[in-house]
């Protein structure tokens, strides 16, 4: 016979990895400095305009 769980406890516990997993990712995100955020812009810009100068023209 399995084990018996709570599921209003389970749910508890899913929401709270969730909850923690969010608020690694928003530390990352929100975490930067100004110059690293403008040099994740200029890299993100820079492979934007290389990408549309390999595009084939229809």
């Amino acid at each position: 016979m399995g084990e018996i769980v709570n599921l209003n406890r389970a749910r508890k516990d899913r929401a709270k990895a969730e909850d923690r997993s969010r608020a690694s990712a928003n530390r990352v995100a929100h975490g930067r400095t100004k110059a690293e955020k403008q040099a994740a812009a200029k890299e993100k810009e820079r492979a934007a305009r290389l990408l549309d100068g390999q595009k084939l023209d229809d």
